[in-house]
């Protein structure tokens, strides 16, 4: 309606421009009215029920064995030696943290994360190399087809002095190439 807020100059950093799907339009409630009284007691009582059902999937995960990958070998401290670049502290950190999370029975669970450009990739294959050493197979997830085509040449590049196989796929990979790559 005609209703107006007034925002002390102090406070202005509550506004923001609405960002929603393309094409939504966002409902709004009335001033001092119940609809976000009520929308706000339903978000809060989901909240809950998600938490609840973390707690209980943790618990549950805390419970059960884990496959406990091998210690570090010979050719895993190639692999490591073998990376043209110095690590960095975070980098080293990440690492030791990642190889005592797979080296425990303890289910893992992990996120490494940080901005574009800062080494989250080296970790990762230093994991990935370590899991296929024990025999696994890795899927290493990508958000773009275009980050996963240059994944899949750091790899090559990476893994191409060790025992490694690798394979790409993505929404251009071919069935036929799909399965080769799964067997």
């Amino acid at each position: 309606g005609t209703d107006k807020m007034y925002i002390p100059v102090e406070k202005i950093d509550s506004l923001f421009k609405y960002s929603g799907r393309e094409g939504m339009v966002p409902k709004v409630n009335k001033l001092g009215g119940m609809d976000w009284r009520k929308t706000k007691a339903r978000v809060k009582s989901r909240v809950s029920d998600m938490a609840e059902e973390l707690l209980k999937l943790y618990a549950e995960r805390e419970t059960r064995k884990g496959f406990a990958f091998s210690p570090d070998c010979d050719m895993s401290r190639d692999f490591e030696k073998d990376f043209p670049y110095e690590l960095t502290d975070d980098q080293k950190r990440a690492i030791v943290q990642i190889k005592e999370d797979m080296e425990s029975s303890v289910p893992m669970d992990r996120l490494l994360c940080g901005d574009a450009g800062f080494g989250k990739t080296e970790v990762a294959f230093v994991a990935a190399f370590k899991a296929i050493l024990d025999s696994k197979q890795v899927l290493f997830l990508c958000p773009t087809t275009i980050l996963s085509n240059q994944h899949y040449e750091n790899a090559l590049v990476r893994f191409k002095d060790f025992p490694v196989s690798i394979g790409l796929l993505n929404r251009f990979t071919s069935t036929k190439e799909v399965r080769r790559i799964i067997d």
